[in-house]
């Protein structure tokens, strides 16, 4: 007995330690980019170098991981926020809070600096991501609850930017205030809109690097 119930209790354990390496790469990448030391990835961990090297050859390869992860949850945020809400604006609302809280501003250079973004595994999560954003804006629009001079471009400039280090304050504590702007920012995207918006909506393909 002992011999057949092995091998699954092993593979359970790499998983966990598996998710622990990219749960702490995620936390030291935003801190420190992506140049952050692999031993404080380890040691955050809670696992040593050789783990972090059996599941992941080489920085590229951890990041790689990490921008997957964040884009799946992103879209389980979605998926959540869809089913509990009980309308179409509070689902957006609980996504942007969500999605902002996923730091895709700090983790956005990090990302087009190191991997190649077509890579499969890639542009399937982005994808996907790209799909449930769209979706609940065009669902919240649709009701009438949300101006409908902008699009999911709009959306994740905005979400970036709020989300991104600020040059100079080093670790400060900024989650307070980040959460304060995000409820500014979508106070200013309910309907409808007090104003009008100069140039046009953008898109999440506005947003795409061309060749």
């Amino acid at each position: 007995m002992t011999v057949t119930t092995a091998a699954p209790v092993r593979r359970a354990d790499a998983a966990r330690n598996r998710a622990r390496i990219v749960a702490a790469a995620r936390e030291v990448f935003v801190e420190h980019g992506g140049l952050a030391s692999l031993d404080e990835i380890a040691r955050r961990a809670g696992v040593g170098n050789a783990t972090l090297y059996r599941n992941f050859a080489d920085r590229r390869a951890l990041i790689r991981q990490v921008s997957v992860a964040v884009m799946e949850r992103i879209v389980a945020h979605a998926h959540a926020a869809v089913a509990e809400e009980p309308d179409s604006f509070a689902a957006f609302s609980r996504f942007v809070h969500a999605a902002a809280e996923e730091r895709i501003g700090a983790l956005c250079p990090l990302l087009s600096e190191t991997i190649d973004p077509n890579e499969p595994e890639l542009a399937e999560a982005r994808a996907e991501m790209k799909q449930v954003t769209e979706d609940l804006i065009a669902r919240a629009q649709a009701d009438g609850l949300l101006r409908t001079d902008v699009g999911a471009g709009d959306v994740v400039v905005a979400m970036a930017q709020l989300t991104r280090p600020l040059p100079g304050f080093g670790c400060l504590d900024l989650d307070p205030h980040v959460r304060r702007h995000l409820q500014l920012l979508l106070d200013g995207l309910r309907a409808p809109a007090p104003s009008a918006l100069p140039g046009r909506a953008a898109t999440l393909e506005d947003l795409t690097p061309r060749a």
